[in-house]
């Protein structure tokens, strides 16, 4: 941990073991500096500081930039390497790259490695509306379990037909968080969030008709929410909704 690294740092300061310029020096090559592929910095202390390592948001990479970040990732921090937005060609040289590489095709991720699980015996919960908002719901659920969550699904739930949700009730009751999906009006997080006690991260998808406009109407539905304390991520951002839920399962869980 960063903390034990200082300290060792400090107390070699102290018996003037090393200088105050040579463990600056130390701390920035082990903590700061990182590696420079030229298109990419990864960032290799992302875990130390915010108790998750980077992702690797695929969208708008080449295949090769992808792969050569992750090889830089993995070496240099041994832990998960998540790739999210996916294009099946980046997926697939991840997959030759890497033999404990693991792809979800639904959610365009590729995780390689196994974090190791947060000591929570709670699940989060990760609830769709609709088949069609099945993409989004499985990169949350995959980022959980990249991240160490225990992590359970309760799909094809939507407010029409409001009685599959609530056969799930007591499901709903022993989460430690829940991520719920939905597109079209986006009203599926106000009725789980009036239901539970635990954090609700309302995740608006790009699913619906016209006046949908691209998920805008979920997102200001689930803005509008009169569910007290139901928290609203970007559209389609079931990576983000996972995070958020996973800092909380951490807090939790110390």
């Amino acid at each position: 941990m960063m903390r034990d690294y200082l300290a060792e740092l400090f107390a070699k300061i102290a018996t003037e073991e090393l200088s105050f310029v040579e463990a600056a020096e130390l701390f920035q090559k082990e903590y700061r500096n990182s590696e420079t592929l030229g298109f990419a910095v990864p960032d290799f202390s992302r875990a130390e500081r915010c108790g998750f390592p980077e992702v690797i948001f695929g969208h708008g990479k080449t295949m090769e930039q992808i792969c050569a970040i992750a090889k830089s990732l993995r070496e240099k921090t041994g832990g998960v390497v998540l790739a999210t937005r996916l294009a099946p060609e980046a997926a697939a040289a991840l997959m030759r790259d890497f033999p404990d590489a693991k792809q979800n095709e639904l959610a365009r991720t590729v995780t390689i490695g196994e974090a190791p699980a947060l000591p929570c015996a709670k699940p989060v919960l990760v609830i769709s509306a609709g088949t069609s908002d099945l993409p989004v719901a499985e990169e949350a659920g995959e980022t959980l379990l990249a991240l160490g969550c225990l992590t359970e699904k309760i799909y094809d739930v939507g407010v029409a037909g409001l009685h599959r949700l609530l056969r799930h009730e007591a499901k709903l009751r022993e989460a430690v968080a829940i991520v719920v999906v939905a597109g079209m009006e986006g009203a599926l997080p106000s009725v789980v969030g009036g239901l539970v006690g635990c954090p609700v991260i309302a995740v608006p998808t790009s699913v619906g008709y016209g006046a949908s406009f691209g998920g805008v109407a979920a997102l200001l539905g689930m803005l509008n929410t009169c569910a007290a304390g139901v928290t609203v991520v970007n559209i389609d951002n079931g990576f983000g909704a996972a995070s958020a839920a996973a800092r909380i399962v951490r807090t939790a869980a110390n």
